[in-house]
């Protein structure tokens, strides 16, 4: 069987398979399912006559798939490649099959360049509110997409596999114009093979008629430090190859290559007391190994909980702050593979270990929890400080595509605590503030009104990063010595269902809430400026004008000095007074979108009884 490609009528594979035959007479059977939840649709069948094929040599065959029970004369064609080739040795099928996977992974997986895109602009496209336009791209098995705006100027990385896929990049130009509809304005195709290396090349391809076209930039460039091999063969332990590595990303080639910024190596050993998935208390366990958009697998150990992959794996590193995902899967035939335990390893911590044996537990797919069973690694990081330090500043590397995302109540409830814990703490931070002004205690607000005076005389530009640096300085010997913040647990107990429903609605009222309150705020300002009430505009003008008379005669630090003495003594000239915001007090009079329209509608109810009210009264 193969794999299972979800939705879609032109599904592409790239899998190979073995099978014992003992006579070129017989017939090889192709039949094609649509798997539904609990049955499988017939799609047509073919057949492939085996004497019919040549020794060693593969064969490309188109077979068009045929149904008698079905009144559709078309039912598809099958591309494949075939080949007969006499097999000498053992005839034992667990060992051909796991020999066949093994030389698949190390064949297959491995890519030999990087074919880097740059989505300019769209030129000539429709203009007026037609929808959000945005682009899919497709290069075999890679998928992403841009964003929804015009000009774009993304970059997107995919990697180019010695053979198993076409070099053809794919792209669907859509337009979104609401979230369930969205419009194909044009499909496009892009032969790559005859890309020639480290140049660009620009393409315009035509979307459609009235559409427009694209602006891309093209690139390809051969990669190093992909490789896989067995654990006594790993690059690193040969002395020499180590040294050349090392050479190549020294600080003095730094300039040579800026977006090869590291070389690392996982040595994956073993896992042990992994979960079972079969009745026979076994799993099919193999290791999937993620960095950015590379992924390496490793092969699948059958019937064990205690597999022993003994397989090193070497990657490129683009970025050094990206995170090395491991996940433990377990082989389910036709279905997709269950996964059993999943390790984050950020690369900046491996610097801290490098080359050692580690021993880390497995946790649950989204890493919240403990899962069942350990993994044995042994990792080592190369990279150069200097680049990396530039790729700090650059954009970082787009994702594949992957499945739109889904609503989750558990995880909106723990983001709104993380935003409601950041407020918090800025909130204290100005309460902290106030009480300076209020006179809480009398030792605080004198120091903090001499280091007011003595900041604002004396302040000049370059105190400010300064500040921030002290403020780096002195973080880091709090946490040095033992003081740092704690992390604070975002996972929520176990509720009852009465807890949950109260959550839910708490969360929901308070999502409300905030939004109403931007809303109102950005709108307020939009209608004062709109002179929606003339007098608050007239009034906001007069006093733009006092402000700018003043910034122009006075200097900026004397009116910042006036206006902190002022707050600062004001509670000790009328110790019962009311603090206030003057700007949120302005705002506040301003009416808001909502409260616009509730004003005009009451006013015209108003107009209209007066009108009716002398007819009703006349007879």
């Amino acid at each position: 069987k193969s794999k299972v490609v979800c939705k879609n009528l032109n599904p592409a594979w790239y899998e190979s398979f073995s099978v014992f035959i003992r006579d070129l007479d017989q017939c090889m059977y192709v039949k094609v399912y649509d798997r539904d939840l609990r049955s499988r649709d017939f799609m047509g069948s073919s057949t492939i006559n085996l004497s019919k094929l040549e020794i060693d040599k593969t064969s490309e065959l188109t077979l068009r798939l045929e149904d008698p029970g079905s009144l559709k004369e078309d039912m598809g064609v099958i591309l494949l490649d075939a080949c007969v080739s006499i097999h000498e040795g053992p005839t034992k099928r667990n060992v051909f099959v796991r020999n066949k996977m093994a030389k698949k992974v190390n064949k297959h997986q491995v890519w030999s360049g990087v074919y880097t895109l740059v989505l300019v602009e769209g030129q000539d496209m429709p203009e007026g509110s037609q929808g959000d336009v945005y682009v899919r791209f497709r290069l075999g098995e890679q998928r992403c997409r841009s964003r929804v705006r015009v000009p774009w100027r993304e970059t997107f990385d995919f990697n180019r596999f010695s053979e198993g896929q076409p070099d053809v990049l794919a792209a669907e130009v859509l337009c979104k114009r609401s979230r369930k509809s969205e419009e194909l304005w044009g499909t496009l195709e892009l032969d790559l093979t005859q890309m020639p290396l480290n140049k660009k090349r620009l393409y315009t391809p035509v979307v459609g008629a009235g559409k427009g076209r694209l602006l891309l930039l093209l690139s390809y460039k051969p990669c190093f430090g992909v490789s896989i091999c067995e654990l006594s063969s790993a690059p690193l332990d040969d002395a020499p190859h180590r040294d050349r590595i090392q050479e190549r990303y020294s600080l003095r080639n730094t300039l040579s290559s800026l977006q090869d910024v590291g070389y690392l190596q996982v040595k994956v050993v073993r896992a042990m007391d992994l979960a079972s998935t079969d009745l026979s208390g076994k799993s099919d366990p193999f290791c999937v190994l993620e960095l950015g958009n590379s992924k390496l697998q490793t092969p699948t150990i059958y019937k064990t909980i205690h597999p022993e992959w003994r397989t090193a794996f070497t990657l490129p590193i683009k970025d050094i702050h990206d995170v090395l995902m491991l996940t433990v899967c377990g082989e389910d035939g036709d279905k997709s593979p269950d996964i059993l335990g999943k390790v984050a390893i950020p690369l900046l911590t491996v610097c801290v270990t490098n080359g050692q044996l580690i021993t880390s537990l497995l946790k649950k797919e989204d890493l919240a929890g403990p899962s069942k069973g350990t993994i044995t690694l042994e990792l080592s990081v190369l990279y150069n400080p200097a680049r990396a330090a530039i790729k700090t500043f650059k954009p970082r590397e787009t994702k594949f595509e992957e499945d739109n995302p889904k609503f989750n109540k558990k995880l909106l409830a723990r983001n709104i605590y993380r935003v409601r814990r950041l407020s918090m703490a800025v909130l204290y931070t100005l309460q902290y503030i106030k009480s300076c002004f209020q006179w809480e205690s009398t030792q605080r607000s004198i120091t903090a009104f001499l280091i007011f005076l003595v900041t604002v005389w004396h302040f000049e530009l370059f105190m400010l990063p300064l500040f921030l640096l002290l403020l780096f300085g002195w973080k880091y010997f709090h946490i040095s010595h033992g003081a740092g913040s704690q992390a604070h647990d975002l996972e929520s107990e176990k509720r009852g269902l009465m807890e949950k429903i109260h959550m839910i609605q708490e969360i929901v009222l308070t999502v409300q809430n905030v939004l109403d309150e931007v809303a109102c705020i950005g709108e307020r300002v939009k209608n004062t400026f709109n002179w929606s009430v003339p007098f608050l505009s007239l009034l906001a003008c007069c006093t733009l004008i006092v402000a700018t008379a003043a910034l122009y005669y006075f200097p900026l630090r004397y009116i910042v000095l006036l206006w902190g003495v002022n707050k600062f003594t004001k509670k000790l000239r009328n110790p019962h007074t009311i603090d206030n915001n003057e700007l949120l007090d302005f705002l506040q009079r301003v009416p808001s979108d909502i409260q616009k329209v509730r004003v005009h509608f009451y006013i015209e109810m108003e107009s209209e009884g007066q009108q009716e009210y002398p007819l009703m009264m006349a007879p």
